[in-house]
């Protein structure tokens, strides 16, 4: 347990940093380019992140699957929460940035709009993921991590990160970051769904 807990919370760490080099950046497509050294550090390190994995279930739904899983998106929000308050004191442009973002989710945000916008993203983490252990190339999480921050699609793990940064506490919040997970989840397993249903046709055919 304690194994699936520290293997999220390192993946949560490396989210942070990589959410850190967005709010830092001014550029945002250079911002979104840097931040795939994140991805990159978690399937090379073979780190849980919940929106990776979350896309396997239709291929193994078992209680293991289920315990890496949500003892893994624990571990994200433990990591991602501790460092956003952390570096919110220690780099108050990144908590001011943070706080901005944050509020013009809220602001102009739909919870409707707030779980398409994650059903894309979790969609596009599959794809990164799925090409990264098929291939053995990181091709897949060089493009689709930049199109899902420029396409404004929500990520749960770095909006964890994003609100803790910014100081914002609040009902509406929770309601956000939940609806993004659930968006991510719906996502990545109707793909892997979709995936493991092509490759059962294949076999047949």
């Amino acid at each position: 347990m304690l194994n699936k807990i520290a293997s999220g919370i390192c993946a949560g760490i490396l989210i942070s940093i990589g959410g850190s080099i967005f709010l830092s950046c001014e550029n945002k497509i250079v911002g979104a380019l840097l931040f795939t050294v994140a991805l990159l550090c978690i399937c090379y390190k073979g780190y849980s992140l919940f929106t990776g994995k979350v896309g396997y279930l239709p291929e193994k739904a078992d209680k293991e699957a289920f315990s890496v899983l949500l003892l893994g998106l624990l571990g994200n929000a433990i990591g991602t929460i501790a460092c956003g308050y952390l570096l919110r004191y220690a780099i108050p442009a990144i908590g001011a940035a943070a706080e901005t973002l944050c509020s013009g989710k809220l602001e102009t945000q739909a919870l409707w709009q707030t779980f398409v916008r994650a059903i894309f993203c979790g969609v596009l983490m599959y794809l990164a993921v799925s090409i990264f252990r098929d291939s053995k190339t990181p091709i897949g999480i060089l493009f689709c991590i930049p199109v899902f921050i420029l396409s404004g699609f929500e990520h749960s793990i770095a909006d964890l990160y994003y609100f803790a940064a910014s100081g914002i506490v609040s009902l509406r919040a929770f309601a956000f970051l939940w609806t993004v997970i659930a968006g991510n989840a719906v996502g990545g397993v109707l793909l892997g769904l979709l995936m493991k249903i092509g490759r059962k046709e294949k076999a047949n055919g």
